[in-house]
């Protein structure tokens, strides 16, 4: 009886033991997973203080096959997306003017507004703003954090401005946008600027083929989708 009383009560310490190991272990492992977290909060944080910006390599597009003009620094917001905000929208633009036009009145800081990119009618594409960075294109504060916003050079009620190579050009820009941030290549997160809430906007107009858009866009995203399996396949 009183051996038993021993081992039960030598049980119980050895219990007691190992509860606090695994009470200390446990907290060491909670206290490192909040410092890990912690750590990550500070290093998406740490370029918002007073006088420390993020480093950024002047001149870098976001996609490979635009050149860079950037835009004036009123007419964005600096951001480190998608940390900040989710990126899970594509709008489409129409320039109201010419694709010179469009790329001076984005450079002009009174102009107050700009987008991501703009497209010309050849298809040649120009980044004005990194898609880490809010630009101010939407009219919507909401859809400006999660979209990226592309210009088309042209005018809503001619459709000969909406050519072959700017809808072959503009479709494989907006599937890479898509492949990036994970966004579904559908009429709900590639929209119009029409379609913003509270804008006064009729971009990109009756003329814009959707239908022909969106199948372009899918078959970009497809391809690309193809080749990056491709790339990925050891060689034999």
């Amino acid at each position: 009886m009183g051996a038993r009383s021993r081992s039960a009560s030598g049980s119980k310490d050895t219990d007691r033991r190992i509860g606090r190991r695994a009470l200390i272990i446990g907290g060491t492992a909670a206290a490192a997973g909040t410092a890990v977290l912690a750590r990550d909060a500070l290093g998406r944080l740490w370029w918002r203080v007073p006088g420390v910006d993020k480093p950024r390599e002047a001149g870098a597009v976001d996609y490979g096959g635009a050149r860079w003009v950037a835009a004036s620094d009123a007419n964005w917001r600096r951001a480190d997306r998608p940390d900040d905000y989710g990126v899970d929208m594509v709008v489409i633009h129409v320039t109201q003017g010419s694709f010179d036009s469009a790329v001076k009145v984005f450079q002009d800081p009174a102009h107050g507004a700009a987008s991501h990119y703009v497209v010309r009618k050849d298809g040649h594409i120009t980044q004005m703003i990194r898609e880490l960075d809010v630009a101010y294109h939407a009219g919507n504060r909401d859809y400006n954090e999660r979209s990226v916003g592309i210009e088309h050079e042209g005018f809503v009620d001619r459709p000969q401005d909406f050519t072959d190579a700017m809808y072959a050009a503009s479709a494989r820009l907006t599937a890479e946008i898509c492949a990036r941030y994970g966004i579904p290549v559908d009429r709900k997160h590639i929209i119009g600027h029409v379609e913003v809430p509270g804008t006064d906007h009729t971009d990109p107009g009756p003329h814009w083929d959707w239908d022909r858009y969106m199948e372009l866009v899918r078959r970009a995203r497809t391809a690309g989708t193809a080749e990056t399996a491709g790339a990925a396949e050891p060689a034999s």
